[in-house]
């Protein structure tokens, strides 16, 4: 039983010890998601820098941009190459946890990951722009107007002390939650099972990318956040955190996949991003294997 409180207080108090700068991380974001306005600019998404500007604003870890990147695409008014760059780009969680994490090695990794995953989506958005630039696009009705609605709430008419407070709060709270679950997790398992899954991660990095992209598929901050403890308790190699992060989009499939006359766009969308994240996640394990690290 004290075996058991020791790895319970243990994990308690490591994800304790993130929550302040969770807190600050999304004030911060908050601050710059009304400044910024991406959500509601949906001219970014247009024209031959589509892919490059949408890789460039869902690096910056707010949803609200993929979510309007889906309902564009849900409409036909952008490419399936634009809404892959957002979606390839945008993390969820990742970049702030990674920030957050007081490891230095980790926070140290916010760079690359970064520059991957720009690089990755502004490759892909503009191959899948080229291959279907023959499709036609629709327009914007008169007075119709887009804009996504970040994480999922709308409070564009919430007081300051809502938006830069108790929104900011409420989603730490979530993500501190979801933090003290992993660290039980694998608290418990390193405690009881240390050799065997040691060997295991070494032996089993190969099958990472694959299953860490399914979970990065889950249109949900839990699967994002599950994804980048694991890298940051060391139980996920760097391959494998990079195919989930990029698998990751966000809220954006839950819009697709409300539209039940193009759930085969959604389907294969969802497809194409799971290949693609696969893919880059075994090509960062190969360079790494080959640099020795």
């Amino acid at each position: 039983m004290e075996e058991v409180l020791h790895v319970l207080l243990h994990a308690f108090l490591d994800s304790l010890k993130v929550f302040p700068f969770l807190f600050l991380m999304y004030v911060l974001i908050e601050l710059l998601e009304n400044r910024t306005n991406f959500t509601k600019n949906k001219n970014i998404l247009t024209g031959n820098l589509a892919p490059l500007l949408g890789s460039a604003a869902g690096i910056i870890p707010q949803c609200g941009f993929s979510v309007m990147a889906a309902k564009l695409f849900d409409k036909r008014l952008i490419r399936a190459g634009t809404v892959l760059s957002v979606f390839l780009a945008t993390s969820d969680e990742a970049i702030v946890l990674l920030l957050t994490s007081g490891e230095a090695s980790k926070t140290v990794s916010v760079m690359p990951v970064i520059a991957i995953l720009f690089v990755v989506a502004v490759g892909v958005g503009y191959l899948f722009n080229f291959l279907f630039r023959n499709v036609p696009l629709a327009s914007l009705e008169e007075g119709e107007d887009i804009h996504g609605t970040p994480c999922g709430h709308d409070h564009e008419e919430d007081s300051n002390f809502h938006r830069y407070f108790l929104h900011p709060l409420t989603h730490a709270l979530q993500i501190f939650v979801y933090i003290l679950i992993v660290n039980i997790a694998f608290g418990f398992i390193m405690h009881y099972a240390e050799s065997a899954i040691e060997s295991f991660l070494l032996s089993g990095k190969w099958y990472q990318p694959l299953i860490a992209a399914a979970i990065g598929l889950i249109p949900n901050c839990a699967a994002s956040t599950v994804v980048t403890q694991a890298y940051i308790l060391n139980g996920l190699s760097f391959g494998g955190f990079i195919a989930g992060i990029c698998a990751n989009a966000g809220l954006g499939f839950t819009i697709l996949f409300k539209s039940r006359k193009n759930l085969r766009r959604a389907f294969a969308l969802l497809g194409v991003m799971y290949v693609v994240s696969v893919a880059v996640g075994y090509i960062t394990l190969g360079i790494m294997q080959a640099a020795g690290l």
